[in-house]
């Protein structure tokens, strides 16, 4: 059987090293580690066998360890995995169509193939091997990253992700706090950056709206907008108000106090509105912007995966084509931007926040620690709702049993 280059290099690398290796096989592939004392092809994790509620979750020890497939791919021994939302709705089979095609584009695979799933979109650790391609980091590098909802989670002990995906952790947190970061600070960043046009440069003195600024993203675009210079305003609960102005906010609407858009309509108006409600708030936000000076209205509550889970995904597309384009003309003739924002994976975008975490701009907000044993009971935390930050996990202490 003839060895792949990288086998050679590996056995190269290991004949230069005292380092104890191990290998083992995996179908046809040979697995070769140097810094593993054992051969692993299994690991723990928490993953679900179908969609539906909170019960579906089961706690295995025979998850199948993940592979490198891609000469870019890294290993990552999980230390603290972030929940969101985005677990919660997946669990119950949100954006399935939508995701099983982005898994297996050419439908080469049976229905269900997805399954077992590991839920889990947030992961700080530590790097446990670099395929060929990875020049930017090394093994036993700490490292934190947004996981895409394609790939296999983070409540488990290691997890395969591209390079690029992946950024170095920020010296100043620990791996809880790291999590709860990753993946609500590239969702604000998608929106407010590559959506909304905002950076460092151009912020000072903008006047930027957030609503529903208590949860993860809002928590962390108050602190990156107020770091840049901009003037924020945010909308949540009376209960919330002291939390949010301590992260940054320049002033609070209580929206149960009566109808929000009557307080907000007397302040000055906006130049970019991040929305996190959704719902009715599209039919009388999009009037507190500045008309014709290029101001956006960015919601991330978008129909894009509820569509293609209820139509198909040729149909569903075309159904939200056709929502986006209406609703952008309509508000367009009216002088202002009417944009949808989605999460983004960027590993430059995560080196960018971790050298505003480490300069003290920015500070993760962890609402709850659990510990792995207990991930149905923060799933449930996080399906309540009303958070204020985040619900992190700890998986294991890090890398020193690499």
């Amino acid at each position: 059987m003839m060895c792949s280059v990288r086998h050679i290099t590996c056995l190269l690398r290991l004949s230069k090293s005292s380092v104890s290796t191990s290998v083992f096989w995996y179908g046809s592939q040979t697995r070769l580690f140097s810094t593993s004392r054992t051969c692993r092809t299994i690991m723990p994790a928490w993953v679900i066998d179908k969609y539906g509620s909170n019960d579906v979750l089961r706690f295995t020890k025979n998850a199948s360890f993940p592979i490198i497939n891609y000469p870019n791919e890294v290993i990552v021994k999980v230390s603290a995995a972030g929940l969101n939302p985005i677990d919660v709705s997946m669990r119950g089979g949100y954006g399935a169509a939508t995701l099983s095609m982005k898994r297996d584009p050419l439908n080469i695979n049976q229905s269900g193939s997805e399954f077992p799933l590991i839920l889990g979109r947030d992961v700080s650790g530590v790097i446990m091997e670099c395929g060929l391609d990875v020049k930017y980091f090394r093994e036993r590098d700490e490292v934190w990253a947004a996981i895409p909802p394609w790939k296999q989670g983070s409540l488990a002990e290691f997890v395969v992700l591209s390079a690029n995906e992946v950024s170095h952790k920020p010296k100043s947190l620990s791996h809880t706090e790291a999590a709860a970061m990753p993946y609500v600070a590239t969702t604000a960043w998608s929106a407010l950056v590559n959506t909304g046009g905002l950076n460092k440069d151009n912020c000072a003195k903008k006047r930027v709206l957030i609503l529903g600024a208590s949860g993860g993203v809002g928590t962390f675009a108050i602190q990156m907008l107020k770091a840049w210079g901009a003037h924020v305003t945010v909308t949540c609960s009376q209960n919330a108000e002291r939390f949010v102005k301590g992260l940054g906010a320049d002033h609070v609407v209580d929206y149960t106090a009566g109808p929000v858009e009557e307080p907000l309509s007397a302040l000055e108006k906006f130049d970019l509105i991040l929305d996190n409600v959704g719902g009715d708030t599209e039919r009388w936000a999009l009037n507190l912007l500045k008309p014709w000076t290029g101001a956006k209205y960015v919601t991330l509550v978008t129909p894009f995966l509820q569509n293609t889970d209820t139509l198909g995904i040729a149909d569903g597309m075309m159904q939200t084509a056709a929502t986006v384009a209406t609703k952008a003309f309509k508000h367009l003739v009216k002088g202002v931007h009417y944009r949808w924002g989605f999460f983004a994976p960027s590993g430059p975008a995560l080196d960018e926040i971790r050298e505003m975490v480490d300069a003290g701009q920015i500070r993760p907000v962890v609402e709850e620690t659990f510990s792995f044993s207990q991930v149905p009971q923060a799933m449930e935390k996080v399906e309540k709702g009303h958070a204020r930050g985040k619900t992190v996990v700890q998986i294991s202490k890090g890398g020193d049993d690499l």
